[in-house]
């Protein structure tokens, strides 16, 4: 029990609250339902938080606080009349500056293109790269806004936005600056990915190891910048080769940056063992991982990110091993991917419901997802869980139960979003 100079000096109290903490504290433990202590989503019922300097100062029973509500002006307390309270989500894997769509490839695979024979024509993630290198800056900032904003008014509050879509070094500077300036006029937490080694460009074609070398040279330039939070590559038959990454992580664990993948999405060439051995914050993906490699992510603490958006979007049916993912404890994340191709999606409701629906994953498992296991994806360990001296980021939702979140479709049961202790109650 806190004394009462403390319990009295918060800058903002939340009361009436049912919380679905996804801390180890109040009894989330996704792997060990079978533990008597284990309590789903660490959710707690008829409770409070107390709140200061932007982080959460306290957690307990409305009963505990409720003595000391008369020392707080009416706007330090908000009454949540029994909704539900979860951390802010967060969406950690996406691509959502660009420029231009891709709505004609769309068409074409319903026409019975592979994304294969679509890349090999000019078109996948060279076509967006000729929009994108076009694009003004405040083109773009534009455009990618109106995606951020719409993931925002679902709960969103902090994001991952990758480079990649430029392939040299001024729009792929482009397209951090934006990720940069969509942070800052949001004030939502945005984590930049450097993703060069994403595609080869028209301009180095049958020349990869060249093209590889010139995005070492981009690196550290745009790293000195500080536009660079963390390094990632497509490491695929259609990419590069698990050779033409490993340079590329060579690089960036020369500059303590954290590596991240895109593997086995279309085959199986290694790469979610090449980020283990760099003991990297995610491999992403996953539908053709091996049980050998999952167990080298569970060694290196490396999160799954499922990406259900591209599987559904390619109408894949190789599913991701999820089974032997929870068999061996390897944390699992889901995003939307969204990017302008194999994701268009702005949902993360959405996404979670299809987490469950096309991957058999559990409510809970999703909602961890987005929360506790996309923070780690990301390395943000004071993120996605409410317990104290975690960032006061969280969301309230006017359901009935957290499994709704991933349960009704269309249905957006926002009620507001708090950023670092401050409501957003419009977005």
């Amino acid at each position: 029990m806190l004394d009462e100079s403390t319990m009295t000096s918060f800058d903002h109290v939340i009361i009436n609250a049912n919380i679905a903490t996804f801390s180890a504290h109040y009894g989330f433990n996704i792997y060990e339902n079978e533990d008597a202590d284990s309590i789903p989503y660490g959710q707690l019922h008829n409770a409070a938080i107390g709140i200061k300097n932007g982080k959460i100062a306290w957690v307990g029973a409305h009963d505990q606080i409720s003595t000391h509500l008369p020392h707080y002006q009416e706007n330090q307390v908000t009454d949540v009349d029994g909704k539900w309270i979860t951390p802010g989500l967060i969406d950690c894997h996406t691509h959502i500056v660009y420029g231009g769509n891709r709505s004609n490839e769309f068409e074409a695979r319903l026409q019975g293109v592979s994304y294969q024979d679509i890349a090999a024509q000019g078109g996948g993630i060279v076509a967006t790269v000729s929009a994108t290198r076009a694009a003004s800056i405040e083109s773009l900032f534009a455009q990618s806004e109106k995606r951020l904003v719409a993931l925002m008014k679902e709960g969103v509050t902090s994001i991952e936005i990758k480079s990649g879509y430029g392939l040299d070094l001024d729009t792929e500077r482009k397209m951090l600056t934006v990720a940069r300036q969509l942070g800052e006029k949001y004030d939502i937490h945005v984590s930049t990915t450097y993703l060069a080694a994403h595609a080869l460009p028209p301009e180095y074609k049958n020349r990869a190891d060249d093209y590889i070398e010139q995005v070492c040279e981009w690196l550290p330039i745009l790293h000195a910048e500080g536009l660079v939070d963390a390094v990632d590559g497509f490491c695929e038959n259609i990419a590069f080769s698990t050779e033409q990454i490993r340079r590329v992580f060579e690089l960036a664990s020369s500059l303590n940056l954290p590596v991240k993948l895109h593997s086995e999405q279309l085959s199986d060439i290694g790469g979610s063992a090449l980020v283990a051995e760099y003991k990297g914050l995610s491999s992403d993906h996953l539908e053709h991982l091996s049980e050998e490699d999952i167990k080298k992510m569970a060694a290196s603490n490396t999160v799954a990110v499922i990406l259900p958006g591209a599987f559904y979007t390619l109408r894949d049916t190789k599913l991701p091993p999820t089974e032997a993912l929870r068999k061996h404890h390897v944390p699992m994340a889901i995003s939307t991917d969204c990017n302008p191709g194999t994701s268009p999606l702005t949902s993360l409701l959405l996404t979670m419901n299809m987490g469950c629906t096309l991957f058999y994953l559990t409510t809970e498992e999703v909602l961890a997802g987005v929360t506790v296991h996309a923070a780690q994806a990301l390395g943000l360990p004071n993120k996605g869980k409410i317990e104290v001296g975690c960032d006061a980021d969280l969301a309230l939702w006017n359901i009935a139960r957290p499994a709704d979140l991933a349960y009704q479709m269309g249905l957006n049961p926002i009620q507001g979003i708090m950023v670092q202790g401050q409501w957003r109650d419009t977005i």
